[in-house]
């Protein structure tokens, strides 16, 4: 081994709102050896999630939460140093779990072989990764986006909302609208992505916005936000509408946010809300890749990302990311 020494991020404390620096630890330990059956992995990049502020809270959901005085967990690319098992050779790219670390020590059954001459391996974190299946499978399953209609996507210059919106694109959509925290953001949804419109939800009346920029009202709304911005989108809905609730960052770290006062719109308006994780849609793993890499070789998907550079700035990048600091998929990246 080249290197000596492992750096790795632990939660040293459980946020109470907003993380603090303060509530993450660096700690320095010995690089591990494989043992039988193990893969040694130097991560290249690594990915940073809205999903990993829930699992800093101590209940009970979907999947674990991180345990204080334990490593944080991520998923990551990286490239095999030391392989004991013959199905993973040294310098293969493999994709997996153990994030927020410079080496990794896991089974080779746990990490996936990945082609970084098809595509960077950071892709498979964002547009060929979780994130795009999510897109995917949001809209055309959960969704179920039909040709000629009106979409409305919150959170749209993000890592998932970014790719929903040219996905609705290639679909068919009538009319494909994103919202997203500034006026720059605004200009890139419209002039870079394709979207048909797109609005600064910090200018205030989401309402009259959508208004203006859907007046026949929305079909589909993909939510990456919740709060406000969902309480709007009802009121503009259409007639058997339909709702994937993908996240609600806007409530992650604001435990005692009010909630959505016109449900109620559910009912009149016949309207389907559900929410979704990309795990139970794993099944579509196989037909995302193949239209989704198509897309990206014909040129007719744009996937951006931004960038922090080393592991001792990733709770950087985490809060950034938290903050809406990035566009498209927010990437950790280890070594160059």
């Amino acid at each position: 081994m080249s290197a000596a020494t492992n750096r790795v991020w632990y939660l040293a404390a459980r946020p109470d709102g907003f993380p603090a620096p303060s509530d993450f630890d660096l700690r320095t330990e010995e690089v591990p050896e494989p043992a039988a059956g193990q893969v040694l992995v130097r991560n290249d990049v690594m990915s940073v999630d809205p999903a990993m502020r829930g699992r800093m809270n101590d209940v009970k959901s979907y999947v674990a939460p991180f345990q204080l005085g334990a490593p944080l967990e991520g998923g990551a690319v990286g490239t095999v140093v030391a392989s004991q098992d013959p199905s993973v050779k040294v310098g293969d790219s493999v994709l997996h779990g153990l994030g927020w670390r410079e080496y990794a020590l896991l089974p080779a059954a746990h990490v996936r072989v990945v082609d970084t001459a098809a595509a960077p391996a950071s892709a498979y974190l964002g547009v060929l990764g979780m994130p795009g299946l999510t897109a995917y499978a949001g809209l055309l399953d959960v969704a179920r986006m039909k040709p000629e209609e009106t979409v409305f996507v919150s959170g749209a210059a993000g890592a998932v909302g970014s790719i929903v919106g040219q996905i609705a694109r290639l679909r068919g959509a009538r009319l494909v609208i994103g919202s997203a925290g500034s006026a720059s953001k605004v200009e890139y949804l419209t002039k870079e992505l394709g979207f048909d419109a797109a609005f600064n939800y910090r200018d205030g009346d989401i309402r009259g916005q959508l208004k203006r920029l859907a007046p026949d009202g929305i079909d589909v709304y993909f939510d990456n936000v919740g709060g406000e911005q969902l309480e709007e989108a009802l009121f503009r809905m259409n007639l058997h509408g339909r709702i994937a609730i993908c996240g609600a960052i806007s409530q992650y770290n604001t435990p005692d946010a009010k909630g959505i006062r016109n449900l109620s719109l559910l009912i009149s308006k016949r309207l389907t809300m559900q929410g979704f994780l990309v795990l139970d849609h794993w099944s579509r793993k196989d037909a995302f890749m193949e239209e989704m890499a198509q897309w990206l070789r014909d040129g007719k998907v744009r996937a951006d990302e931004t960038f922090v550079d080393g592991i001792e700035n990733a709770v950087d990048g985490f809060l950034g990311m938290l903050k809406g600091a990035n566009t498209g998929k927010m990437i950790i990246r280890l070594s160059s």
